[in-house]
């Protein structure tokens, strides 16, 4: 093969890899998003599951430390499907790595200004990502079934998650609205469906496991 062959082919091969590459992440996000579509559900349907639990996902706060507009709707949802008697109890997930920023108990203050008994909601501290929330939701709270809460183009990885560990997850989506920076989580939840579908195949721990506090019982043995 002459040289000029050769360069030919070898820009071909590099070719193949640049759409490989492309492909793959976008093939995968497709996936995740076809194969979890049927567990997006409504507020009627949840209410017949006998589900263990309706799970608020973290989804951060603003500078004066109360919850943001997003995460404001994710509670809002849960809030109300609580009080609809959609489940008996409201799993709080979210990130209380660091003494200045404390997710969980500002999503905690928001469920009891509305109304929600202390003894059912259960707060996990240790949420720092959609993979450990879920993997927590199971090890720690030993959930069985939840109604997940978070934005519909979040769900499709927090439902694989959830299935993946076990858990029967179903997802119910907030009052649609427009966020500031969503085109950008949009392309941001390409990658991260893609770090989590391989996560899911060697399930590494999460970065803090503990001592058992099952769903089924009062929520106060998981304040701080």
């Amino acid at each position: 093969m002459g040289k000029k062959k050769k360069r030919k082919a070898m820009g071909s091969f590099i070719l193949i890899l640049f759409v490989l590459a492309l492909a793959t992440p976008l093939a995968v996000s497709a996936y995740m998003e076809s194969s979890m579509e049927e567990y997006l559900i409504t507020e009627e349907a949840a209410a017949e599951l006998g589900a263990d639990c309706i799970l608020v996902l973290g989804a951060g706060l603003k500078p004066d430390g109360t919850p943001n507009h997003m995460l404001q709707d994710r509670l809002e949802k849960g809030i109300e499907l609580y009080k609809a008697d959609v489940a008996p109890k409201l799993l709080l997930s979210g990130d209380n790595g660091q003494i200045a920023y404390d997710e969980v108990n500002a999503m905690k203050k928001y469920v009891l200004n509305a109304g929600i008994p202390s003894g059912d909601i259960f707060m996990d501290h240790a949420g720092f990502s959609t993979y450990e929330s879920m993997y927590r939701a199971r090890d720690i709270f030993q959930v069985k079934k939840a109604i997940i809460i978070t934005q519909r183009y979040h769900q499709y990885r927090a439902l694989y998650t959830a299935r993946g560990f076990g858990i029967e997850g179903y997802g119910v989506v907030p009052a649609p609205r427009t966020y500031a920076g969503q085109q950008y989580r949009d392309l941001r939840e390409i990658l991260a469906r893609d770090k989590d579908f391989l996560k899911m195949i060697i399930k590494p721990e999460p970065t803090y496991l503990g001592d058992t506090i099952p769903i089924g019982g009062s929520g106060l043995a998981s304040h701080d």
